[in-house]
């Protein structure tokens, strides 16, 4: 378990998860699958390591590179892929996918990392991680299995319109195989590293990065690990976080689901609630609709403008009461609300309890459900 200052660690950590706020695709089509801004980050500080203006490349490629700070902003899976296939050109390093692993942290994760991080074991860390893989990358299927030889971590990228390039996947390995390194605070040894691409001329690369015997146009992408490494405990390992961590990676998939107009007009709303209450017209203008489309899209999807207002602002709630540094003065202006009478009166009804009293009740419920045999069950 960690130590109270590592606590606080966690805690701003959800601080920074719950102010989430954002453009959500960067290229408006609604069967593209995307990527996380978090994910884009770590490849574009993978690309700086060979040199290249990155600025540059997205300004070629249409992207909008000030959307990468943004750790809810999405792109477009095929964007990446031309992004790679620029990169490999400009370096004429065709192994620079392998970067990834110098500059991988949790965050580039997104709050699967966290989960991760806050997992009992690297084993119980992968298995969340597959279960949240969508929210790194809709491109690319995770599975974790122990095989004969030991745990196995499959990665399967499909891209979308454009074929995926290799070094996608091999950064995706070289990430997944630093990141056990940063949680384990020791360097990890695979017992095999299995590649689909052909083998390079120079293997340099691979074998600084791997450390492990390496089986090129292999049927498949994977980390094949000892078992022993896999169940020892990590030094990071915080149940109560880690069951704070699985809801927010719950609720971010639940609204990732949610169609196109819904879940748009719930992030609009997360970025102006801070300046006040956002008016309808704001919100139909930012997201290019009249106010009157944005109102019956919304009733199509079964909802509408002033529900979810009030849902978003009760979503936020919750999440900015998690953490013990935010006075309550400060999440009712978070939430938009200039009298904050009017904040205490709307969580009452929300929660039929104060925010003082909710919040004590949500952090007493947290360590004591993380400390009971039948959460321990539940835990992957």
């Amino acid at each position: 378990m960690l130590a109270a200052s590592d606590n606080r660690c966690h805690f701003s950590i959800l601080a920074f998860l719950a102010a989430i706020s954002a453009r959500f695709i960067q290229e408006d089509a609604m069967s593209e699958r995307t990527t996380s801004a978090s994910w884009a980050m770590g490849i574009v500080k993978a690309l700086e390591m060979d040199g290249l203006d990155c600025q540059a490349l997205f300004k070629q490629l249409g992207l909008d590179y000030a959307a990468l700070s943004d750790p809810d902003a999405r792109f477009a899976q095929d964007a990446m892929t031309r992004l790679w296939q620029r990169a490999v050109e400009l370096s004429g390093n065709p192994a620079i996918g392998l970067n990834m692993g110098k500059v991988v942290r949790p965050a580039s994760f997104h709050v699967a990392g966290y989960a991760l991080m806050s997992s009992n074991t690297l084993a119980e860390g992968f298995r969340r991680l597959v279960r949240y893989q969508r929210i790194i990358a809709e491109s690319a299927d995770l599975s974790f299995r122990l095989l004969p030889e030991g745990y196995a971590l499959i990665l399967t990228v499909h891209g979308d319109h454009l074929p995926p390039t290799r070094q996608s996947a091999e950064a995706s390995l070289a990430s997944a195989l630093a990141l056990c390194g940063w949680l384990t605070g020791r360097t990890l040894q695979p017992h095999k590293v299995l590649l689909q691409g052909d083998q390079p001329a120079d293997l340099t690369p691979y074998k600084q990065v791997f450390h492990a015997p390496l089986e090129f146009n292999a049927a498949y992408d994977a980390l094949i690990f000892q078992q022993a490494d896999m169940d020892a405990p990590l030094p990071t390992a915080n149940e109560a976080m880690a069951l704070l961590h699985d809801r927010f990676a719950g609720e971010y998939l639940a609204r990732f689901s949610e169609s196109r107009v819904t879940h748009n007009a719930r992030q609009v709303l997360c970025r102006l609630l801070p300046q006040g209450e956002p008016k309808r017209e704001v919100v139909a203008q930012t997201l290019h609709l009249s106010q009157r489309t944005l109102q019956r899209r919304l009733q199509e999807e079964g909802t509408s403008f002033q529900a979810l207002l009030d849902d978003t602002r009760r979503e936020l709630a919750e999440q900015y009461l998690a953490q013990p540094s935010m006075t309550l003065l400060e999440i009712a202006y978070l939430l938009g609300f200039a009298d904050p009478s009017n904040f205490f009166r709307a969580f009452r009804r929300w929660f039929d309890a104060t925010p003082g009293e909710y919040r004590t009740r949500l952090l007493q419920s947290s360590v004591s459900d993380a400390r009971t045999p039948e959460y321990r069950a539940q835990t992957p």
